[in-house]
């Protein structure tokens, strides 16, 4: 059996693995993965073929998903979890969130980061994609973490031309950063925050920045109706035609949110090949009133994936009940028991969350790159297994993920991540320090 590196917060890379004994598609098989981080071979029975495994799994119990990809989220906001709940969401931005994120520090987004890694991990995420501050930070706690993220600076410039050169050069700092990681795992994208908060010259600045250096742009689109009616009174037309007026919209974007379209803009974002990111349970619980108009995006050509969104809104960065609150969320809003099924919830978080995200394929098979989430079966959610789908969706959560996997290295195993209690108690701390300082400012 392999190491644990305590030092590292991960286990050591770069060994071969054998996941003996799982169940691939319903039959009993097992997974050899290479030293470079490839599913070697899927077999009933590992060949031998490339060599003892240095790392065995006994995955006796478990069935093998594809790693689950996490599309929208503000990963250091797990610092904010809690702090201020059922308030409406306007309110909840000007007098409690934005407040308190004055007082950020690179520190804070470093060791929020680390949490949120830790519970994405926990929870069968081996991918996200993120928009937040000091994303230096956020890129090295994701560079321990051992995941992929895809990160943005939340530019905000209001109209204020000052504002919008210090933002542009927090963008291509944050992109030199990235470059000179040279890491896979991490890629910048460019984070215009939303129509509502970045100008017509600023988000033509991003989607031509996004454009030159081919990197992904991530933006929050129509999440209430408020916002739509502003930007119709504003600009003349609805926010998606904006945004495409401006050049954000193409096969790189991906938008948050996405609830008050109507069906041209579905259209039109299907035409462009957008990936929109579907956040049920933040929007559920900040009361946007409409859902998602998934089907019609679906239909009309958009990549639908999933996302939590932050946990000072969701509270979680629990993916898999995410899976199961977009299901429900769309048979209810929409009155239809058949719209998005148990198996089209998955691809949304594996398909269509690595696709949107450029991380391969979001498939098991060999030759793909070995990001892999065990679930165990002999637990009561999980029994009887009629459907591993339905089962993954409607009746698990992360408590039946056993061990996570991304890119060959093993994150967790058996329920164990090296470091998670200290990475607790020091997110804890400056959690605790963040709110201190907003306070003694007061």
């Amino acid at each position: 059996m392999q190491e644990k590196d305590e030092s590292s917060g991960i286990y050591d890379g770069n060994k071969t693995v054998l996941l003996r004994n799982t169940r691939v598609n319903g039959r009993k098989s097992d997974i050899f993965i290479s030293d470079s981080g490839i599913i070697e071979e899927i077999s009933e029975k590992y060949s031998g073929k490339s060599g003892e495994p240095e790392f065995i799994v006994d995955a006796e119990n478990t069935v093998a998903s594809p790693g689950f990809a996490n599309t929208h989220t503000h990963a250091a906001m797990t610092l904010l979890r809690g702090y201020a709940d059922d308030m409406h969401l306007q309110q909840w931005l000007s007098e409690k969130i934005w407040p308190l994120e004055a007082h950020l520090k690179a520190e804070d987004v470093y060791w929020g980061t680390k949490l949120a890694c830790t519970e994405m991990i926990r929870s069968g995420t081996v991918a996200f994609n993120d928009m937040y501050f000091f994303m230096e930070s956020a890129a090295k706690a994701v560079e321990e973490s051992g995941i992929k993220a895809v990160l943005s600076y939340g530019f905000i410039d209001f109209g204020d031309s000052d504002k919008r050169e210090s933002e542009i050069k927090a963008t291509e700092n944050l992109y030199q950063n990235i470059r000179k990681m040279d890491n896979p795992r991490i890629k910048a994208a460019a984070g215009p925050h939303a129509p509502y908060t970045v100008s017509k010259e600023g988000l033509k600045w991003c989607a031509e920045f996004s454009k030159e250096k081919d990197i992904m742009l991530h933006i929050h689109l129509s999440e209430t109706e408020n916002e739509v009616k502003e930007c119709i009174e504003k600009n003349g037309v609805r926010p998606a035609k904006l945004l495409d007026e401006c050049g954000c919209l193409g096969e790189k974007t991906v938008a948050a949110h996405c609830c008050w379209l109507d069906d041209a803009e579905c259209e039109l974002l299907g035409k462009r090949h957008v990936s929109a990111s579907h956040n049920p349970v933040s929007n559920m619980k900040l009361a946007v009133n409409r859902a998602m108009p998934y089907q019609k995006l679906l239909d009309s050509g958009a990549n639908v994936a999933l996302g939590t969104d932050g946990c000072s809104s969701n509270n979680n960065l629990d993916i898999l009940e995410e899976m199961k609150t977009a299901a429900i969320l769309q048979k209810f809003f929409w009155n239809s028991d058949t719209v998005l099924p148990a198996h089209e919830a998955v691809k949304m978080a594996t398909e269509a969350g690595k696709k949107a995200l450029g991380f391969g394929d979001g498939i098991l098979k060999e030759g793909a790159q070995a990001d892999i989430v065990l679930l165990k079966t002999n637990i009561p959610c999980m029994t009887p297994l009629f459907s591993q789908d339905s089962n993954t969706v409607y009746s698990c959560s992360s408590n039946a993920v056993d061990t996570v996997i991304c890119n060959g290295r093993v994150l967790m195993h058996d329920g164990f991540i090296p470091g998670e209690e200290e990475i607790c108690k020091k997110a804890s701390e400056t959690a605790e320090n963040l709110v201190k300082r907003y306070k003694d400012s007061l």
